[in-house]
């Protein structure tokens, strides 16, 4: 593996911050091994709450024993809970905008104070935790600010002002939805054809001129252009045309596509050393060999893998349907059934399905190895809910996707994923089993299948390419990062 000396005596210290949820702690994992392997001491900063749960998935001791890795905590400002399950998120939002920044800055001094480790030379923090450019303003070191979207929705996102001085949202009343959502905006950047309002990211539809998101997005959009510099898990090939769009719009801070964050890191950072093996899951694992083994069996491209990520909400009837679907298409499977993943009681799948499946299905409960389960030459589909840690993961895998959004910026992606980039197709809206079978079959043997599988595998080519040294801009972008705005602003 690559290795990169800081070229000082100094050792450069980086505090790295997520967002407290998974999808925002594994690409800040994966970059603040990617800056220890340049030489940086790290402090990596969990929420109390998450750092228990870590502990409970990984063992008392998995976070102890790295010298120059370490791990902190904050509060969050949420009442303490032992339930493992996701918080709730409009309260964590407030919170950790109105609660967290005194004992950050806490923990900075108490950092800068002591004598085992280097002074705090930079910050890198999720977009969504701005608190920390105020920390960094008053310690007048660098804040570089990580977008864990992709460039399209932060685009979007940053036109939500306009959308609200033009009338748009919030929505007036309550009738004509779907008029509303088939509403055209012509007047993005960057944006060839005209995008519906149902394609933006979420929280569009409220009737509420106080909603609660919408003041997050307009907080967090704002404040960002106070950082040295903001870093998008994305490569230019896939959103060059909307990363030149992103830079003439907000002029400072300057941008940077530095993804995808797993090619970098399977470039340079040993999964058997003491850093590759970190892990910094909130739920807990299930044997991957258990689960490997059981694909290993398996013929190439034959099992359809199924997982809606961390947060998505389910109702009994659509996890009935996901069931009767994947049952009907006599495909083998591998599906992850997350604990708190379905709302309400009716959480335990029909007898009957069990039965039917049980020789061509596996049920995961807990954490699945996402990552190594894709890059399994038996896995032709994956049916998602298009959050963009695993768009990433389906290019850097060369799997294709069907596409189920839950919220969020899942809506966009799953536009351009199946639209724009055609690497994905859709099952609909409403979860049908004879949709959901019908997808399936498709993705795995018919002839759009085949089509969205060359092109996965030629986005992989051209990622992989942007991640390479010397001059691949992902690459380059990262190293400029490091050696210009993280070390040069000293």
């Amino acid at each position: 593996m690559e290795q990169h000396a800081v070229s000082t005596s100094r050792k450069r210290h980086a505090v790295c911050i997520p967002y407290p949820a998974q999808g925002h702690i594994n690409p800040m994992l994966k970059l603040a091994k990617l800056l220890h392997s340049r030489g940086f001491h790290v402090t990596f900063v969990n929420t109390d709450y998450n750092h228990h749960r870590i502990l409970r998935s990984h063992g008392s001791h998995a976070l102890e024993g790295h010298r120059s890795f370490r791990f902190e905590t904050i509060p969050d400002g949420l009442p303490w809970t032992d339930v493992e399950d996701k918080q709730d998120m409009l309260k964590l939002i407030d919170s950790t905008i109105n609660n967290c920044l005194s004992p950050f800055k806490e923990l900075l001094l108490r950092l800068n104070s002591g004598s085992d480790v280097p002074p705090v030379t930079c910050i890198v923090s999720d977009a969504s935790m701005s608190f920390t450019i105020d920390a960094a303003e008053e310690l007048k070191i660098p804040v570089v600010l990580l977008w864990t979207n992709s460039a399209t929705a932060f685009i979007l996102y940053l036109h939500y002002q306009k959308l609200i001085e033009k009338e748009i949202i919030p929505r007036k009343d309550e009738s004509d939805l779907r008029k509303h959502l088939e509403m055209e905006i012509d007047w993005i950047p960057s944006m060839k054809k005209k995008i519906k309002l149902k394609d933006f990211p979420g929280f569009v539809s409220t009737t509420d001129p106080k909603d609660p998101m919408l003041d997050f997005i307009l907080h967090v959009t704002g404040r960002s252009k106070r950082a040295s510099a903001i870093i998008i898990n994305t490569f230019d090939n896939l959103e060059g045309n909307v990363i030149e769009s992103l830079k003439s719009l907000l002029l400072l801070p300057q941008i940077y596509s530095i993804g995808p964050l797993q090619f970098l890191e399977n470039r340079e950072i040993d999964r058997e050393s003491e850093i590759g093996k970190l892990k910094l899951n909130l739920w807990e694992e299930e044997e991957e060999i258990q689960c490997l083994d059981w694909l290993d069996s398996k013929a190439k491209e034959t099992v359809i893998y199924a997982n809606f990520g961390s947060l998505t909400m389910l109702t009994s009837e659509e996890l009935i349907e996901f069931a009767w679907g994947l049952a009907g298409s006599g495909k083998e499977f591998l599906w992850v059934v997350r604990s708190g993943m379905v709302d309400g009681d009716a959480s335990i799948l029909p007898a009957e399905f069990i039965s039917e499946t049980e020789n061509r299905g596996m049920l995961y409960t807990g954490w699945c190895p996402q990552e190594k389960v894709l890059s399994h030459p038996s896995i032709g589909g994956f049916l998602t809910h298009c959050g963009w840690n695993s768009t990433l993961e389906s290019v850097f895998t060369g799997v294709p996707m069907i596409c189920w959004p839950f919220f969020a910026d899942q809506i966009t992606n799953r536009k351009f994923c199946c639209d724009e980039w055609g690497i994905g197709m859709e099952v609909g809206e409403e979860v049908k089993r004879e949709k959901v079978e019908a997808a399936v079959r498709e993705a795995m043997d018919g002839e759009k299948g085949k089509r969205l599988r060359e092109m996965v595998v030629k986005w992989r080519s051209m990622a992989e390419e942007a991640s390479a040294p010397p001059s691949g801009s992902s690459y380059v972008n990262f190293e400029t990062v490091v050696n210009k705005v993280l070390i040069g602003s000293e």
